[in-house]
């Protein structure tokens, strides 16, 4: 599988009408929707969709159609912007499937040195398993195609306070961040983002 991170900036108290409007115009396509968040915490009104394609062939024919499309993702307002990124995940995960992890998602992404990617997975790799209590929230983790080197992470809670209780104990244990991976990152953000109610995950 490939995936295909798209994020929606809209104006304030519309990300209801443009997430729906986006996933009509999905729908028309190959891919496989597989969450519909909007922002809570960070930059703020902003939409976000996950999609699912089979071969990179086909996300590129996806893409290709949005590149012409006249109103690509069913957007009619020039002031919306809009940022795809195309992603594979960390070979050892899983692919994604719908699932509900909770009501607060966080969108973690690192940007990576030169040469960072492969330490990186491999110590996320030796720290999947003994960081399970933690680990279990997360959705996925996925390696940029495009762009600069980059991985984002995706994590579901039921709670903000989950969160924070989660990382302060596996901090204080060791058990938390992957030993070497933080001198990996050359920057880094997170945004919180809610579901919405018709999102695969949730």
């Amino acid at each position: 599988m490939v995936y295909e991170l798209t994020t929606i900036s809209c104006s304030p108290l519309t990300e209801g009408a443009v997430a729906l409007a986006a996933c009509d115009w999905m729908a028309q396509g190959p891919g496989r929707l597989l969450g519909v968040w909007r922002s809570e915490i960070g930059d703020l009104f902003q939409v976000k969709l996950l999609r699912g394609f089979e071969t990179s062939n086909a996300l590129q024919e996806e893409r290709r159609r949005a590149l012409m499309a006249v109103a690509p993702f069913g957007i009619t307002d020039a002031t919306i912007k809009v940022h795809i990124e195309s992603y594979k995940r960390f070979p050892f995960l899983a692919e994604i499937e719908p699932a509900t992890f909770g009501r607060f998602y966080e969108f973690r992404t690192y940007f990576l040195k030169p040469g960072g990617l492969a330490p990186t997975m491999a110590s996320w790799q030796e720290t999947i398993a003994p960081a399970r209590e933690y680990t279990s929230h997360l959705v996925t983790n996925l390696y940029a195609l495009d762009g600069p080197p980059r991985i984002t992470h995706i994590w579901g809670f039921s709670s903000l306070e989950e969160r924070s209780a989660l990382r302060a104990h596996h901090y204080a244990a060791g058990l938390w961040p992957p030993k070497g991976a933080p001198q990996q990152i050359a920057r880094a953000t997170t945004m919180i983002c809610v579901p919405e109610d018709y999102s695969p995950l949730r």
